[in-house]
Order: structure tokens, then sequence, then C-alpha cells
């Protein structure tokens, strides 16, 4: 069997008790086992892995990742929601934390982009549900514009649940 999706990230931080704390007030995360000062392991609100994010402290000393500009390492990750109201919610949060850099829209994907504390780019993103991918759609390919959230709460509805399954209202 193929591989499914991701299960989990693990990130190296500089305050640990620092990142999980803007994990859990920002995107909703739920501590589920936590080494005070030296790790901690956190769920998303709407999972039922383990754990969703592993955190590991390596000191206030670490330096900045060069990842993407001196050198090879991960870009970022990208948290999924249901519905495009829920987007519309993380975007006010993350902007009321001052971590929201960027929002574009990618025709089949609506993406939001943020740091953590320690800089860490992070993606929280809708998918167009698969019934709603039309040719026309498909054919913008790996495009990038601003994203127009209310646009496209008009043109989708808030509560059309995203993803490759079938597109149902909550």
């Amino acid at each position: 069997m193929p591989v499914q999706r991701l299960n989990h990230a693990v990130l190296f931080v500089r305050d640990v008790d620092r990142s999980a704390a803007f994990y859990r007030d920002v995107l909703g995360f739920r501590v589920k086992v936590e080494m005070p000062g030296r790790a901690v392991f956190l769920q998303a609100e709407g999972s039922t892995n383990d754990h969703d994010l592993g955190l590991f402290a390596v000191g206030a000393q670490a330096g900045a990742s060069g990842a993407g500009r001196s050198t090879v390492g991960l870009y970022h990750l990208a948290w999924e929601v249901d519905t495009l109201a829920e987007l519309a919610r993380i975007r006010g949060v993350l902007a009321d934390a001052g971590a929201l850099t960027g929002a574009s829209d990618h025709a089949t994907t609506k993406a939001l982009y943020a740091q953590d504390p320690d800089g860490i780019e992070f993606e929280v993103s809708w998918l167009l549900p698969a019934d709603l991918i039309t040719p026309e759609i498909e054919a913008q390919g790996a495009t990038t514009r601003a994203l127009d959230l209310a646009g496209e709460i008009a043109r989708y509805g808030a509560d059309t649940r995203g993803g490759v399954g079938v597109s149902v209202p909550v």
C-alpha cells in the first residue's frame, strides 16, 4: 500500500513552551505529552493521530534556519482546514498574533502563510472539493494569485467542506 498522508511533523525550536503556546493558542492544537522545557507532542483539534506535531527545544542560542536561502531543508508544513469559514477564522487569529505573512489562491487550494515564533513557515489551506474542480480550474495548474477570501466564500460557500471528497455543507 502506498504512502497515504503525512502523520506528523517534528520541529526543533528555541523555546518549547513558547512554541507550544503558539500552536495551542493560534491553531488550536492540544498538548498530548509534555516533557517540560524539553519537548511537547501536540494533536490538531480535528485529528485522531497520537500527535501531529512534535516540538524539541534546542535553546535560545539556536540560529535561524538557512533552509531555502543558504542550505537545503524543509520549506514549510501545510495544515488543512475543512471550510472556508474556518480559513477565515484562522486568518484573523494569525493576523492578531502577528504571524500572518501572506495569502494565495492556487486555483484548487486557498492558502494562508504564516510563521511561528522561531520564524518557521507554515501554511493553512482549504482544498477545493474534487467534484468542483472543472477543466477550466484544472488548466490553471500551479498558478498563484492574491487570495480574495470573501470572494471565494461567495463563490463556494463558507461551509462547503473541502478536500478530495464530495462537497457537502456542514
